[in-house]
């Protein structure tokens, strides 16, 4: 058995003029209603002879009709730069269309202590990021009892500019952050769930929009830490005719604990010009990116308990790879009398080496398992939206129609390797797939307190694959798949609204997969290709509250099913199906705000995961390993699904002003999942805290020492549980030797195999802005 690719809200009400004084002379609390689910600025207004009431949505403003008498009209504030943090040319942000639907500020992002650049993504509620390889590699995702891989279900968008990479050597969706920068993100935009018509492939679990900040005052920054770690850091921004230019970079290196060391050498460059805001202006950024780093992979347990290696130790050290980026994008938005229009527009360059060995000596018992995945793309993409404001019978609507499209060119080869060099072939392909996604929504308010979206979303894909060492997997696949969507908003009532959503939504699979008729590895074995697209469905209720003063609550119900769960299994260059699947569970999520220097927030989510229906080729599987318990336990067919944590939980403190001392503390945990469909094996919980303590002077001046894994908690990054072979095992002689099974040679010992979480990791900041 080979390793598959399950490896590695809105205010209660309006303001008047007088409760807004009132709120901002409250030492803070006008920082405790202004919370991450609602930055923009409260509309202004101006009343009749009425009593003020609630406020109406977007939908309501710019109708073209004069307001009648004694009808309230809302004044929004003309957003500037300095007052809209939203990036320029991005658009208008709706009103949140469901509970779970949130804005995360970059106060917010850069007052948390990270690792790595993608876990800035640990912002969003229930959101989990991990990392099993070196630091160049992809990260892991955790949400909503999925293990995301590397980004399978999680849509993520930088400047409008897609992350998740379709037909990947290494896995489908794959969304590597590394070239972030965190420092220069405005926001992240977070939605979960198929119920937006906007939001298209890989965004059924959730999506991750993050915005760039325009401008910002010259910054100068050094970070040193502990295990080798070193980072440049530079940003300066200058008025160039009527916009302005942002310019940063940043160094990075980087061994890690590891006996082998990571050795990572990263350049990272934006360029970015951007003018207007977010509803009326502009923006062109160019960034590059180049990585290379050697990778300590997960490692069987049995080889440290035995000994063999140190906890920090590889069975590969030759494992690591390369990767470069380069993008350039645009992206525009105006307003008009009728409503809006944005569009933007991106093509980006990248290129990734991989070398990896996962199970050892499982396949080849001579030079071991380690094999080459070689990714080199051309994306490029465009999409248009219209947003139309207008009344049906006398209720204010508001239109939205999009086109989204996407084309990427891709070079694709697996091949096994010692030591980096080449042995042999196992596939090359050329890919070409493009999409085409069009999409409308509705929203009607049909009283102050009842507002509902309907929406459709079309998605036809296609693909040409030129399998070049087997003509027989090539071939053109299609599909196209519509779907409905639906939320609903009541409320606000007493500072509470309630949220209703149900949608469909899909992910694609990797084209390969769908022309694939022979395994690659073994052209007598016929293997039936998989759908191009998958369908999922799902439905949330929730709740979102701020009757207590400072604090914004709410708690989201959710079910979602997957038709399957089908897979393109990078290492051995073929499919891995699954059955399909459900999950349902809440998501409670908490923000409170007492005092304008005390932030404090706390989350928890659960889920239920099973697979649905019998596996009945699994159960071949488990008997076909009869009478070797070291290669049958952990393989019975089950309804468990691998990696699916049941709870996830996060929770931290944030303490400062502008200046002076500051400081956070932050904990995060994910709790125990089975790892195998039949339960047999289950990761350890992880529990980690992290810390900040600064302080910053007023002339722009600021040092900082983050703490990473505080309390020195030795537990595991990932871990899995699938059959390897060392050279220490008993079965690795029976197996070279011909005694044991076929079968039980191709499975291999099972284990668990895991990636251990850093120690405590010091590291020192020391910054100037000028």
């Amino acid at each position: 058995m080979r390793l598959r690719r399950s490896e590695p809200g809105r205010r209660g009400g309006a303001l008047t003029a007088l409760s807004a004084l009132a709120l901002l002379a409250d030492d803070g609390r006008a920082f405790a209603q202004s919370n991450s689910a609602s930055r923009e600025l409260p509309p202004v207004l101006v009343s009749g002879s009425e009593t003020p009431g609630r406020k109406r949505p977007a939908a309501s403003r710019r109708t073209g009709r004069p307001a009648a008498a004694g009808h309230r009209i809302f004044l929004h504030p003309t957003p500037t730069q300095e007052s809209d943090a939203r990036s320029a040319g991005s658009g208008a942000k709706g009103e949140p269309g469901m509970a779970s639907e949130i804005t995360v500020s970059r106060d917010e992002i850069n007052a948390r202590p990270v690792a790595r650049p993608g876990e800035v993504l640990e912002a969003v509620p229930g959101l989990i990021v991990t990392q099993h390889s070196g630091e160049g590699k992809a990260n892991q995702y955790f949400l909503r009892g999925y293990n995301l891989d590397h980004g399978t279900d999680l849509a993520i968008t930088v400047d409008g500019v897609p992350v998740n990479m379709r037909t990947h050597a290494h896995g489908q969706g794959y969304a590597d952050l590394n070239w972030l920068i965190p420092e220069t993100i405005a926001a992240m935009d977070v939605r979960k769930g198929p119920y937006f018509a906007d939001e298209g492939d890989f965004a059924s679990v959730g999506s991750v929009h993050i915005g760039l900040i325009d401008r910002t005052r010259r910054l100068a920054q050094v970070t040193v830490g502990s295990f080798g770690y070193r980072r440049l850091l530079g940003m300066d921004s200058a008025k160039v005719g009527d916009g302005s230019l942002l310019v940063a970079g940043e160094v990075g290196t980087y061994n890690g604990p590891w006996d082998n060391p990571d050795n990572v050498r990263k350049l990272n460059g934006l360029v970015r010009y951007s003018q207007g805001t977010a509803t009326d202006g502009l923006s062109v950024t160019g960034m590059a990116y180049v990585n290379r780093w050697n990778s300590t992979d997960q490692v069987p347990q049995r080889a440290i308990t035995g000994g063999l290696l140190d906890r920090f130790g590889s069975e590969d050290p030759t494992d690591g790879g390369n990767t470069n980026r380069f993008a350039l994008s645009g992206r525009i938005a105006q307003s008009d009398d009728l409503g809006s229009w944005k569009a933007n527009a991106y093509v980006v360059k990248s290129q990734l080496d991989l070398f990896n060995n996962f199970t050892y000596f499982l396949d080849d018992p001579v030079l071991g398992d380690q094999f080459h995945q070689h990714d080199d793309r051309l994306m490029a993409g465009a999409n248009v939206s219209r947003t139309l404001n207008g009344s049906f019978a006398g209720l204010p609507t508001q239109t939205t129609v999009g086109l989204q499209s996407r084309y990427d060119a891709i070079d694709l080869a697996l091949t096994d390797t010692f030591q980096r060099s080449f042995l042999s072939n196992v596939r090359s392909d050329k890919v070409g797939e493009g999409s085409v996604g069009v999409y409308a929504e509705n929203t009607v308010r049909w009283t102050d307190w009842l507002r509902t979206t309907v929406g459709w979303r079309g998605d036809y894909y296609a693909a040409d694959v030129t399998s070049l060492f087997n003509t027989a997997n090539s071939g053109r696949a299609d599909a196209a798949l519509g779907s409905p969507k639906f939320r609903m908003v009541l409320g606000p009532f007493n500072k509470t609204e309630f949220f209703l959503g149900a949608g469909y939504g899909m992910h694609s699979n990797d084209a390969r997969g769908a022309t694939t008729t022979e395994d690659p590895t073994d052209p007598a074995t016929r293997l039936t290709p998989s759908p191009l697209l998958v369908r999922t469905r799902g439905a949330e209720v929730g709740v979102r509250s701020r009757i207590v003063a400072g604090l914004d609550t709410s708690l989201s119900l959710f079910i979602l099913d997957q038709d399957s769960e089908i897979l393109f299994s990078g290492d051995a260059g073929d499919t891995s199906a699954t059955r399909a699947s459900r999950r349902y569970g809440f998501e409670w999520t908490n923000h409170y705000r007492p005092r304008s220097w005390i932030d404090i927030d706390a989350d928890l989510a659960m889920t239920h995961a099973r697979f649905r229906g019998y596996d009945s080729e699994q159960a071949e599987v488990y008997a076909s390993l009869a009478g070797y318990p070291e290669a049958q336990i952990g393989n019975a067919p089950g309804n468990y699904i691998p990696n699916a944590p049941a709870m996830v939980a996060s929770a931290g403190v944030t303490l400062g002003e502008k200046t002076g001392w500051f400081g956070t503390v932050r904990w995060r945990y994910l709790a125990s999942s089975p790892l195998t469909e039949d339960n047999a094996f289950r990761s350890s919980a992880t529990s980690l805290f992290n810390g900040r303590l600064g302080y910053r002077i007023d002339n722009g001046w600021r040092i900082q020492l983050d703490v990473l894994n505080l309390f020195n908690t030795k537990a595991n990054q990932i871990t899995y549980a699938y059959g390897s072979l060392l050279k220490t095992d008993s079965l690795y002689n029976l197996c070279t030797s011909g005694t044991a099974p076929t079968a039980v040679c191709q499975n291999g010992v099972m284990d668990y195999v895991l990636h251990p979480v850093e120690p405590l990791t010091f590291r020192v900041t020391v910054a100037g802005t000028f």
